[in-house]
């Protein structure tokens, strides 16, 4: 199993103090925050997207690009990139860039996004945002995949045998698809056979786990192999301590604040007691050997091979946030590792074969000349 540390990059009051940081220490965070997973062993490092408050992540290429500089070897994920807003074109020029300065360390998680504000932000409407999605992700894959393109667009104008510049290092990028509450997502990661990541974190296990085995049968329906299916999925919140007690007693002011957070907005929260958030959600609260036991009963439901925890302390002090993660790497970490296997691809670089060198001809034999150069695949 691999593990990834995620943000969102919300910029909102501490739950419990109230205090907000500037815009600047808020990033400075993330930054710690990556560069503390790469050093404790995690996988992954994801950075959301959404351009609406009180998130600060409007630009995810941006902020990765600064972690690859200093990080060496955890892969960069996007979590998610709303291709639904996006022109898939400039989409395209930011993560290929992205993925040459990161050494191939770039894999992506898209989506259509949450969000109305956002969503009317950039003139997106509930009546075609996953026309606009699905449309984004075709082309934009493509393009990862094709010298040349036309294609006949509804939201972007047209392509003639266009060129995108860089041309990709990873060949192609690896994307996942981000799942939440809909079909239209799950049926499209299906379609081209890609891996799908569930949100896994508003309600309880039944309606994610309804969309994954839909995903497996719309999976097989699109003729792919069983085999090759990979399921990636989140988590609602997390604390690791040596006590199932001292884990819970911590958590609990976070906890608590946060769901005084939802009733002033209005909201109707789905667990009403910390007990509840704990037995019932996904969220991993507890001691070592409970966080591995709810591991196994949701890898039960899901079949996931991939396990995102919330890269923010929260509100969590930092030595708590530290203490917790460290304890996650040391003690539990290891035994899903050995219990549950890895994708089934290799935690890499997705980069073309060289290839082979030619045989040196004998002296008595012509040499051919060059051939044909490469052939530019345009298709509408």
């Amino acid at each position: 199993m691999r593990f990834l540390a995620i943000t969102l990059i919300a910029h909102t009051p501490h739950p419990v103090t109230g205090v907000r940081k500037p815009t600047g220490e808020r990033f400075r965070e993330v930054i710690e925050n990556a560069l503390l997973a790469e050093e404790l062993g995690f996988d992954g490092f994801g950075v959301g997207e959404r351009h609406e408050r009180p998130f600060i992540s409007s630009s995810p290429p941006v902020v990765l690009s600064h972690l690859a500089a200093l990080t060496s070897r955890i892969r960069l994920f996007t979590a998610v990139t709303t291709l639904s807003l996006l022109d898939p074109v400039r989409a395209y020029e930011d993560y290929a860039t992205l993925d040459h300065l990161s050494g191939g360390r770039l894999e992506l998680i898209v989506g259509k996004g949450n969000g109305t504000a956002q969503r009317d932000l950039f003139r997106v409407t509930v009546d075609d945002q996953w026309d606009r999605n699905a449309e984004s992700y075709e082309l934009f894959r493509r393009i990862w995949r094709e010298d040349k393109v036309s294609a006949k667009t509804r939201f972007r104008p047209e392509l003639d045998r266009a060129e995108v510049w860089p041309r990709p290092l990873q060949q192609p990028v690896r994307v996942w698809h981000g799942s939440a509450t809909s079909r239209e997502s799950v049926d499209l990661a299906a379609r081209y056979g890609d891996p799908l990541f569930s949100a896994n974190v508003t309600n309880p296990i039944e309606p994610y786990a309804e969309l994954i085995r839909h995903y497996r049968e719309r999976w097989e329906h699109y003729g792919h192999d069983p085999a090759r299916i990979a399921v990636g999925a989140g988590t609602a919140g997390f604390y690791a301590a040596r006590t199932s007690q001292e884990a819970v007693a911590a958590y609990r002011p976070t906890f608590e604040a946060s769901l005084a957070q939802q009733r002033r907005q209005g909201l109707n929260p789905v667990f009403t007691t910390l007990e509840d958030f704990v037995e019932r959600s996904s969220a991993l609260i507890g001691s070592p050997q409970q966080i591995i036991e709810k591991v196994h009963r949701y890898h039960e439901q899901f079949g996931h091979t991939v396990l995102h925890l919330h890269a923010d302390a929260g509100g969590l002090t930092g030595r708590q946030h530290r203490d917790s993660l460290t304890l996650f790497q040391s003690d539990v970490a290891p035994v899903l590792r050995r219990e549950i296997p890895d994708p089934p691809f290799p935690w890499a670089p997705v980069l073309a074969a060289p290839a082979p060198a030619a045989a040196p001809a004998a002296a008595s034999v012509p040499v051919p000349g060059p051939g044909p150069g490469p052939v530019s695949v345009t298709a509408r």
